[in-house]
């Protein structure tokens, strides 16, 4: 099996997180499956919307191509998962995506979850994508640590800043337990993979999740179930398949100006 893993960072500017992730991959894919990690380029550097835009439109044209490639499923290793309906519009390999992974595995974990994402910029985001994909009454509480993406990345490089950012997922955590959550979700792979080398990880008895290894598990289920029973997305609304024509319109028509 292969796939591929779409990172919104490039390795030029995440190296030791690439590497690291490469790791991580090899550690929780099954015997015989293949994860290769991708990258964009200009990365993910600054928390705003028109940078998932941009990127989106990337990821969507890498999803079509995996397809082409012979990969058999498509991830989107970024949690804010811009560009994902569409990419399972476009192509016929199971795609999946970090924060829609994350946030439907952890419902299983416990009733209430909350997302702790690097920056306030992203929260009106996630709270798009908590309605999007209907778990208002399962997801109900975003908070904010202070960090830009490109900052958190150092955070690989120096053991002090590692801490720092554990301490402020704390600190942004403990609230949110206090209200009623019981499973906790770092909005984003940066923080998620950080976070892996704490076995066991909880804030004030709330589970810490890592929705890396969700992911590739998932993927991995997709791509069996697809083999052993036909099984696929919906066609008939969100996931309608566009003609050939009007997806190779898409791909080689790039600019807006």
């Amino acid at each position: 099996m292969r796939i591929w893993y779409q990172s919104y960072v490039d390795y030029e500017n995440g190296k030791t997180y690439w590497d690291r992730l490469r790791k991580h991959l090899e550690a929780v894919a099954d015997p015989g499956t293949t994860v290769d990690i991708k990258g964009i380029t200009p990365h993910d550097s600054y928390a705003h919307v028109l940078v998932e835009m941009r990127c989106a439109r990337e990821v969507i044209c890498n999803a079509v191509r995996a397809e082409r490639e012979g990969y058999d499923a498509f991830v989107i290793g970024h949690f804010q998962d811009a560009g994902l309906y569409e990419a399972r519009s476009a192509v016929s390999i199971p795609v999946v995506a970090l924060g829609e992974a994350s946030m439907l595995y952890s419902c299983q974990l416990g009733q209430r979850s909350g997302i702790v994402t690097i920056n306030t910029r992203y929260i009106p985001w996630f709270h798009h994508q908590i309605t999007k994909y209907g778990l208002e009454r399962r997801v109900t509480g975003v908070h904010a640590m202070q960090f830009e993406p490109g900052q958190i990345l150092k955070a690989y490089e120096s053991q002090h800043r590692a801490d720092e950012v554990a301490r402020s997922f704390a600190e942004q955590a403990r609230p949110l337990v206090a209200s009623g959550v019981d499973v906790l979700i770092p909005g984003g792979g940066i923080p998620m993979l950080l976070f892996s080398a704490i076995r066991g990880h909880a804030v004030d008895g709330a589970p810490v999740i890592n929705g890396i290894p969700i992911a590739v598990k998932m993927t991995e289920m997709a791509v069996k179930l697809r083999r052993l029973a036909g099984l696929g997305v919906s066609r008939v609304s969100d996931y309608v398949q566009p003609p050939i024509e009007i997806l190779e319109e898409f791909l080689t028509h790039p600019k807006g100006l």
